[in-house]
């Protein structure tokens, strides 16, 4: 506990929380930080653009359940920061990040780049504080960790002045508490119990909660012995594995979808780990008439059309292990349940042997799950293609498929692939974008490249904004605004050293996917799509009809 500086006792509070990377960029205000990060056992990763660092600490944080940590300078360098802060408080994973700052003795001026970042900040984190005396920085620290990994996590925000950062400080980081886990009070899983022990038509919606708590054991064991069918969230993918005959694959596409029939259908939806943030209930339960048991590790969100019967607050498998022990159902889901897994199926299956050209997303998206093992992950950016991941690519495990609903930002899918190969390098891990997203932060691949992370960018080509293009033709009839031009896919990969690849028929992508994902460097892969299948899903969905 000798004398040091508060950057260098910052850097301790990081390593006592076991920080493994942080993601940045350099600049003048966070220099002494920069400093005490290189004699530190944390790995500093220089990423091209705030934004690709936030974007790296975000998936990390998803992937791991600990905080991921990006880090800026100040004015420009913490607004670019923003973005992927904002995807990671929107989307409950843990995230610290930390910018640097004037001098605490010019802000009552106008001063060069000076921004409040605390208040900038505030509405996209959790929790946000400026280190104004370098004694406080362990407490600090601590909270900020604490806050960004309890339930809900989210991001916090650590603002570090230049001049508080190089002054001398005598302190040590804190001990982590250890939190024990919560239980649900037995009446709440009783009165559980008895609804769903009473109702003949029960529905299970998941939510990433339970991905975040580990549910997944547990909510199979579940709905299994119960033989209640489970619907997944876009972020909920793999808590059931989608093999499993009781599971109904995702909910949340704004158009119909077979999915909306079992909502319809039923008479009781028990939410497990449901945020409404992944998808608003009054997509699901519009006038509110659905009775809904809520299993998480929070209350529930405030929503007329999600007022629960019951609320079952506490560890999510203890929770479900208690009302299995109490709830008294037996027998066989509706046969309609098991006739809409077939309908769902058949669909999925419908375009597995179309070998027309431009590729439709539905076989873009079935070939890439043949070629994918069941612990490997994707990560998806935000767009039209991200709605075919959604609907068709499934998973035998959670925290396979990543996509980001909360806050669905694009630009995710190359700085996450980055995050994700740190974390488990022994999978193979596949960036899925359109030509959209894949230029926002496609200054990452070098990143990539240079840190040593191979991965997959598989580029749904379609020469535009095709989601925007797809809203316009279904509000309008018409789109405007949403054509651009791409440079050469190919041609640009190899000018940063990597393999490009070109798809030129419906066949070459197996071959393509398979040898790219054999690479030691990052490889590219532009697909041309046919997003007239966008249109056709919404006037496919209009017409559906919920008599099975």
């Amino acid at each position: 506990m000798g004398e040091m500086n508060t950057a260098e006792l910052l850097v301790q509070c990081l390593e006592n929380e076991g920080v493994e990377y942080v993601f940045g960029l350099p600049g003048e205000e966070n220099l002494h930080v920069l400093e005490a990060l290189k004699h530190s056992s944390i790995q500093f990763i220089t990423t091209r653009h705030e934004q690709g660092a936030a974007f790296m600490a975000d998936v990390y944080g998803r992937l791991t359940g600990k905080a991921g940590v990006c880090l800026s300078t100040l004015g420009p360098g913490a607004t670019n920061l923003m973005t992927g802060v904002a995807d990671a408080n929107l989307d409950r994973a843990p995230l610290v990040a930390i910018t640097g700052q004037v001098g605490t003795d010019r802000m009552h001026i106008e001063s060069h780049q000076y921004l409040d970042l605390v208040a900038m900040f505030a509405p996209v984190t959790k929790w946000n504080a400026q280190v104004v005396r370098p004694s406080n920085t362990p407490e600090i620290v601590r909270k900020a960790f604490k806050i960004a990994q309890t339930e809900k996590p989210g991001a916090v925000h650590i603002d570090v002045p230049e001049n508080i950062a190089a002054m001398p400080v005598i302190g040590k980081p804190l001990a982590k508490d250890g939190q024990a886990k919560t239980y649900a009070a037995f009446s709440s899983i009783e009165k559980a119990a008895e609804l769903i022990s009473k109702a003949s038509n029960p529905l299970i919606l998941v939510g990433n909660g339970a991905i975040r708590s580990n549910a997944s054991k547990m909510l199979t064991d579940f709905a299994t012995r119960l033989n209640i069918p489970v619907a997944n969230t876009f972020m909920g993918k793999g808590v059931i594995r989608y093999t499993h005959p009781l599971a109904l694959w995702a909910v949340g596409l704004q158009q119909r979808d077979y999915i909306n029939c079992g909502f319809d259908r039923s008479d009781l939806i028990i939410c497990v780990g449901y945020d409404l943030i992944e998808y608003s209930p009054k997509k699901w339960n519009p006038t509110g008439s659905i009775p809904i048991i809520h299993v998480g590790m929070t209350p529930a969100e405030v929503d007329s059309s999600y007022i629960p019967e019951v609320e079952v607050v506490g560890d999510i498998s203890d929770s479900l292990q208690e009302i299995l022990a109490r709830a008294d159902r037996t027998g066989q889901p509706e046969p309609y349940a098991l006739e809409l897994r077939a309908d769902i199926l058949k669909d999925y299956l419908y375009y597995s042997k179309d070998d027309s050209f431009p590729v439709k997303p539905q076989k873009i998206v079935y070939d890439v799950r043949q070629v994918m093992g069941a612990d490997d992950i994707l990560i998806s950016d935000v767009g039209a293609h991200k709605m075919w991941m959604a609907r068709h690519y499934h998973c035998e495990r959670p925290n396979t498929c990543i996509i980001s609903n909360g806050f669905a930002a694009m630009g995710i899918a190359i700085p996450g692939a980055i995050a994700a190969k740190l974390v488990h390098p022994e999978h193979k891990v596949i960036a899925v974008t359109g030509d959209g997203g894949f230029m926002m932060n496609c200054q990452e691949l070098e990143t990539a490249k240079r840190v040593g992370t191979p991965f997959v960018t598989l580029i749904f080509n379609d020469g535009g904004y095709g989601l925007i293009e797809w809203k316009q033709h279904n509000q309008f009839g018409e789109s405007a605004f949403i054509k651009f031009g791409n440079p050469d896919f190919v041609k640009f990969a190899e000018s940063m050293g990597l393999k490009g690849y070109r798809v030129e028929a419906c066949t070459d992508l197996v071959p393509i996917l398979k040898d790219a994902l054999e690479q030691d460097i990052p490889t590219v892969i532009d697909c041309p799509v046919d997003y007239q299948e966008n249109l056709r899903f919404s006037q496919r969905a209009g017409d559906l009809s919920c008599v099975i």
